[in-house]
Parts: C-alpha cells; sequence; structure tokens
C-alpha cells in the first residue's frame, strides 16, 4: 500500500510550496514516480513543479454528468471503465512525479454516482505508486468527499500568526472527527524570522500537535514566485530546501 501525505492549513501559510519542496525530496530519495494530487480548486501545484496545468477530475465528472443525462454514454464501456481511463489520460506525467489535478468540487445537482466511482478510480490508480503527496484546501471537510484512503501523515501548515496557529489546532481536531484516518499529525511552521515571540511558542505549546518543522522566512522562495519558476528549482543555497530535507529524512524514517 502507498503512503499518503496530506498538507492542509489556513490560506496562504505556503502549504503548496512545503508541498513542492517535499515532493522534490522525495523524489530524489524513492525508486520510481510518486503521485502528487492538487486537491485545491485554485490548483497551482503545477507551477510550483514545472509541468503544465492537466485537464481536472472536476472536469472529468462534470463531461460524464453531461453525457449521463443526455444518456450518450452508451453500454460499449462501462461508468467506471470510463472514468479510470479519463483519470489516467489526465495524470501529468514528470519525470519522477506524476499530477493529478482535483479542480472545482461537486456542487448542486452533482452527478453523486460519478463522485462515488471517482473515489474508486483515483484510489485504485494510487494503488500503483509508493507515495502520494496530497496539496489540499485550507480545511479537512473535503478530504473524505474525495477519498476513501487513510493518511499516514497529516502536515498541517501554519505561518508565525496566533491565528495561524489557532486554525492549525482546529484542523488538528477536525482530522479526528473525518471518516478517514488520519495515523499522524505534523505542525510545519512556515516563513519564521528569527525565533518565536513568546506569546507565538506558548500558543504552538499548548496545541496537541507533534511539531514537525520550522521553516524560515527565505527571500529564495519569494525570488522564484515573483518571477514564476518552478519552486523545484531551489537547492542547497536556500534555507527553505535545507529544512524540507530534513523534514523528508524524518518522514522517511518514521512512517
Amino acid at each position: 500500500m502507498p503512503k499518503t501525505i496530506a498538507l492542509a492549513g489556513k490560506g496562504g501559510t505556503g502549504k503548496t510550496t512545503i508541498a513542492a519542496l517535499l515532493i522534490q525530496g522525495l523524489m530524489r530519495r524513492i525508486p520510481g514516480p510518486l503521485l502528487a494530487i492538487d486537491a485545491d480548486p485554485a490548483a497551482n501545484l503545477h507551477l510550483a513543479l514545472g509541468l503544465p496545468m492537466p485537464m481536472t477530475v472536476g472536469e472529468i465528472r462534470e463531461d460524464m454528468t453531461v453525457s449521463a443525462q443526455k444518456e450518450q454514454l452508451g453500454v460499449a464501456i462501462s461508468r467506471h471503465d470510463y472514468l479510470t481511463h479519463e483519470v489516467q489520460m489526465a495524470l501529468e506525467e514528470g519525470e519522477q512525479v506524476d499530477l493529478l489535478a482535483m479542480g472545482r468540487p461537486e456542487g448542486q445537482g452533482c452527478y453523486c454516482a460519478a463522485n462515488h466511482m471517482l473515489r474508486t478510480v483515483i484510489d485504485n490508480i494510487g494503488d500503483t505508486y509508493k507515495y502520494i503527496v496530497v496539496d489540499n484546501e485550507a480545511g479537512m471537510e473535503h478530504i473524505s468527499r474525495r477519498t476513501t484512503r487513510d493518511v499516514d501523515l497529516l502536515l498541517i501548515v501554519s505561518d508565525p500568526t496566533i491565528r495561524g496557529i489557532k486554525t492549525a489546532g482546529h484542523i488538528g481536531k477536525l482530522a479526528d472527527e473525518i471518516e478517514i484516518d488520519v495515523r499522524r499529525k505534523m505542525l510545519i511552521l512556515n516563513r519564521v524570522a528569527g525565533d518565536l515571540p513568546g506569546p507565538l511558542q506558548e500558543a504552538v505549546d499548548e496545541l496537541d500537535l507533534e511539531l514537525g518543522a520550522v521553516i524560515p522566512a527565505d527571500d529564495k522562495v519569494n525570488k522564484l514566485d515573483a518571477l514564476g519558476r518552478p519552486l523545484i528549482q531551489l537547492n542547497g543555497d536556500s534555507p527553505s530546501y535545507r529544512e524540507i530535507e530534513a523534514l523528508t529524512e524524518k518522514i522517511l524514517r518514521d512512517i
């Protein structure tokens, strides 16, 4: 079974940056490709990885919904086989990472049978990989709607603010309430400049979360973002890169 690592946290904390650098670290250490899933409707993980934007699962679902309503799917191929083929075709294949973008979530009047089959299809495709990294929206509630797969490690990303840390604690509690099993949780503090002020350190200490890493503020990340260049171009000169390298080693050792 693959190991599934999911990232969550309030908007603007740098989840996608952490996801891209973690994927980069895993790519250098594991044989064969890993699967990256962009589960944020904003869908910008492909930019951080230097890959084209793939067709999204949301678009596949909507196309099937329209076809089903018009009774155009026919009987030559089952709907499950149709979705399997479409999702496989939507995978954007890189050298050591394959990317699947979820796109927009299901809305009112959604074709629920298609959503159920899509969850099964995505989980079946995921079984062919050793590691899956999921870059999520801000919260946790949507995860159980999009997969039946348990999460081996949840990385909750926060900026160095009281609001961010309190939100991280809330997400950690939500993770205990969703239908899938979240086996381990870590807090990742991102964009930290210097030592944490006393009140922030106290807020972190009060959380029922393991502190996985403290990622320093990094001008090199900001520069790549400003130029629209892939974050996987970072190297050992970047403090963020070095901290994520240590986190990657810890993850591979402990999960």
